[in-house]
């Protein structure tokens, strides 16, 4: 899958993305939701990378934004303001203007405040918001707490119970039209009845509406699927068409309604690999450490979330031992796996961390004043 000898040559760390892979990833993603007339935005936040959102930008997908910042590299990369929904819970007033001079399709309003804030920005303007109403619906996605969306607990959303008072709060404004609901439950979800209880949260709240007359164009169901961090090569694409299926066959969607998506890990995962050379193996009392020069700083998901990547020596064919992997930095979570079994490891070896085209470089820092990691496309 690597090309070794051209690897010797790169300094290390750095992300590898292999671009046919992404390709192939977004032709599926694409044909399928054309076929049940989705619309898929790539949630900018999984990786930014200009290379890789130009590459996604030209499949025709749409955009999912959390900040100005990433509303400026998805114009930057091609991708449509057509086609930009701005989420995200804290959204500061230059990033609302922003979004409004370049006309983008639709705000993700996550509270009251905030639509005030929308209406005020847009009304001196003198423009109208476009805004769909991202709602709590307080269902456990099961995944990790710190990447979990619609339980009442977290910050993210309106609670569905407080949507008469906004709906009321709405009437009042002239300068935003409701176009939607969003809802988004977590990330890394493969359990597919957590979409399914969603779907029916949604199909009875719009029971609900529409006796009141209250029917809205658009439904943004976010993202949230998951991707096999254990078997990257067997399960290189996730599986669009069961995510999929599962809003066709359970979502009851009115007349002339959009059904968006947003999709970010799904779509870049597999396709990037931390590539990081080995320093020294380290021999313990009870274990041996194979020390590599890339850290926390390169990929933080292990240190952060206690995530699991798979982890192989690409340049040994030797028997397997097991190792802990670590890196350089001065803590003691910067590990990227215990007992990990590798071909047998020596100093200069390189090692593949995979499944890291999601959360790695975009989340790389500088602490310990390391450099960022560099990237390698192709």
């Amino acid at each position: 899958m690597f090309p070794i000898t051209h690897f010797n040559q790169e300094k290390t760390p750095f992300y590898y993305y292999d671009k046919t892979l992404l390709n192939n990833t977004l032709s599926t993603l694409t044909r399928l939701a054309e076929e049940r007339n989705f619309q898929v935005h790539y949630a900018i936040k999984a990786n930014a990378n200009p290379e890789v959102l130009r590459l996604i930008a030209a499949s025709g997908v749409g955009a999912d934004c959390v900040s100005g910042g990433e509303i400026k590299a998805a114009l930057e990369a091609g991708f449509p303001a057509r086609k930009i929904v701005f989420a995200g819970v804290g959204k500061a007033d230059w990033e609302i203007e922003y979004a409004l001079d370049n006309k983008i399709f639709c705000f993700n309003v996550e509270s009251a405040e905030e639509l005030a804030v929308i209406e005020e920005l847009a009304r001196k303007k003198e423009t109208v918001a476009s805004i769909a109403l991202r709602l709590n619906p307080n269902i456990d996605a099961h995944t990790h707490e710190y990447i979990t969306t619609g339980l009442s607990e977290n910050k993210f959303g309106i609670p569905i119970e407080m949507l008469d008072g906004v709906l009321a709060q709405l009437q009042g404004y002239t300068h935003v039209q409701l176009i939607g609901f969003h809802f988004h439950i977590g990330s890394q979800i493969l359990n597919m009845e957590a979409f399914r209880v969603l779907c029916e949260r949604i199909n009875r709240l719009q029971d609900d509406l529409v006796k009141r007359n209250i029917q809205v164009k658009h439904i943004n169901v976010g993202g949230g699927l998951g991707v096999d961090y254990d078997n990257p090569d067997k399960n290189p694409i996730p599986d669009f068409e069961t995510y999929f299926n599962v809003f066709r066959d359970t979502l009851d969607l009115r007349s002339g309604q959009q059904l968006h998506f947003e999709l970010g890990r799904a779509i870049v995962c597999q396709c990037g690999s931390l590539i990081t050379r080995v320093l020294y193996v380290k021999k313990s009392l009870k274990k041996q450490f194979v020390i590599v020069d890339a850290g926390m700083t390169d990929l933080i998901r292990p240190a952060l979330y206690q995530a699991h990547h798979h982890i192989e020596n690409i340049t040994s064919d030797m028997a397997v031992k097991p190792y802990d992997v670590v890196g350089p930095i001065c803590e003691s979570s910067d590990c990227f796996g215990k007992n990990v079994m590798l071909n047998a490891t020596e100093r200069g070896d390189l090692i593949a961390i995979r499944s890291a085209g999601a959360y790695g470089e975009i989340m790389a820092s500088q602490y310990n004043c390391r450099p960022l990691p560099g990237h390698l496309i192709e």
